[in-house]
């Protein structure tokens, strides 16, 4: 099956709205982190989830953004020691931002894994109690095509973060 373009409207499912929202959070609070990294600015982002909690990403922090933006503050010239103690407060963030994206990678893989464990659990106990039918093996057949795109993709977005990560690791700092 794949990816196929869906019709952007409201999820009626409050169940499903929350595991949207959980998901898109993420890859929104993933870009935020790139944008941040890759052109050197300082962004912050709060979002409050259906059930009214707030979530915020910072870099290099959300404090000091809202207090910019609230007050108004320009940004320091480019030869003061001021800019220089941002600018390492900003590398310390990136590196917390980093460990973070890293750690939400691997709760994510732990998560497919566990999905395809009970697929694999449910397959087992279908064929101990008797052969499988028709219908049994077009689904099964059905989940290892969806598993053979999610790996795919997967594949894509670990090909993608290292060439991101390179690209960041080689650029100097401005």
């Amino acid at each position: 099956m794949g990816r196929r373009k869906i019709e952007i409207q409201m999820v009626t499912d409050s169940c499903t709205r929350q595991v949207t929202f959980s998901k898109r959070r993420t890859g929104l609070f993933k870009k935020a982190n790139e944008l941040a990294i890759l052109c050197a600015v300082q962004i912050a982002i709060i979002v409050f989830s259906p059930g009214g909690k707030p979530f915020s990403f910072g870099h290099p922090n959300v404090e000091s953004i809202l207090h910019r933006f609230l007050n108004q503050e320009k940004t320091p010239d480019e030869g003061t020691s001021k800019d220089a103690k941002s600018r390492d407060e900003s590398a310390t963030d990136g590196n917390l931002n980093q460990q973070l994206l890293d750690l939400l990678k691997r709760l994510n893989a732990e998560e497919k894994r566990g999905e395809m464990l009970e697929k694999m659990v449910k397959a087992k106990r279908a064929a101990k109690g008797q052969p499988l039918g028709l219908p049994e093996l077009g689904e099964l057949k059905g989940s290892l095509e969806d598993l053979r795109e999610k790996l795919r993709d997967r594949m894509n977005d670990i090909e993608g973060c290292s060439a991101l990560l390179l690209l960041a690791e080689n650029q100097p700092m401005i």
